[in-house]
């Protein structure tokens, strides 16, 4: 199966390098324009690309078709393959004025300022905000500089000021994102991200496996989790489990965190006495759940 898409993207005029793509949503017109382009620096042009979601990307064109689709709710985390994206994508300038090239920013500016126009450089990356291109129905995004294109951002989620997702990942229902969500994680409905706490991705590392956070899940604040969680579990805050952790089971035995990674109805807690990791059984009636007022988005 191929698909099809035409958008509008942004060439570097000095370079011929590709800043970006948009594919707006069917009956919208691929047409953009910005202060960058008015001042000759990039130069808009239509595009129409044809990919494989099961093989790689091929161009930055195919590379930014897929992150719509993901931002855009038409394929799960996971779902399309995006091996090897960062090899397509250039770093890119993101300006007030719109995206740029990193070395045409002082002619930029230069060229705005005899305009009376002020410009401002958001970020230099290979990705852009996914707020750019793609506003998905029903959240809230506290700090839109925080969750990049290609995140999957479902109904009733709440990103806070602090919160983090990348592409590739995201929300599968309401949830509260307090902490980060890494490329090709997936958390699912009514789960709750603590402040500051961070699930293991595969982009750094070496790791391979891709996590997930089970439904009505609790990673408390500062905690960190580097094995999948079945639904219904809760990681008190600061507690920090790789796989290699040694976790004490509920019948003493001990073993590594990677041999119940998955599994439902855990609290994994740390003794306050002897240091160790112990796992018990959850108690949902310990933890609320979310607050359903704050995702009624």
């Amino acid at each position: 199966m191929t698909i099809t898409a035409t958008g509008h993207s942004y060439v570097d005029v000095a370079s011929g390098a590709r800043l970006d793509a948009w594919y707006p949503t069917e009956g919208v017109d691929p047409v953009r324009s910005c202060l960058v382009e008015q001042l000759g620096l990039i130069k808009g042009e239509v595009v129409t690309t044809t990919i494989d979601p099961d093989s790689p990307p091929v161009d930055a064109a195919d590379a930014y078709l897929r992150l719509h689709m993901l931002s855009r709710r038409e394929v799960k985390p996971n779902e399309i393959n995006v091996d090897g994206i960062f090899g397509h994508l250039n770093n890119v300038a993101w300006t007030t004025a719109g995206p740029c090239s990193p070395d045409q920013v002082d002619a930029l500016r230069a060229a705005a300022g005899a305009k009376g126009e002020h410009v401002q450089v958001t970020g230099l990356d290979k990705f852009p905000r996914m707020t750019d291109y793609v506003i998905p129905s029903g959240v809230r995004i506290a700090d839109a500089d925080r969750v990049r294109m290609g995140a999957y951002l479902a109904e009733g989620t709440t990103v806070m000021h602090e919160g983090f997702i990348n592409f590739n990942g995201g929300t599968l229902g309401p949830a509260m994102v307090e902490g980060r969500i890494s490329q090709g994680v997936v958390v699912g409905a009514n789960s709750d991200i603590g402040g500051g706490a961070s699930i293991q991705g595969t982009l750094s590392g070496g790791g391979t496996e891709k996590l997930f956070i089970g439904e009505n899940c609790l990673l408390g604040a500062n905690a960190g989790i580097g094995i999948s969680l079945g639904d219904g579990c809760t990681v008190e805050a600061g507690l920090y489990v790789t796989a290699g952790t040694i976790v004490t089971l509920p019948d003493g035995e001990k073993v590594k965190a990677k041999a119940i990674s998955g599994r439902p109805g855990l609290l994994f807690i740390r003794n306050s006495t002897s240091g160790v990791v112990e796992v018990r059984e959850s108690d949902p009636a310990r933890w609320g759940g979310i607050n359903e007022a704050l995702h009624a988005n």
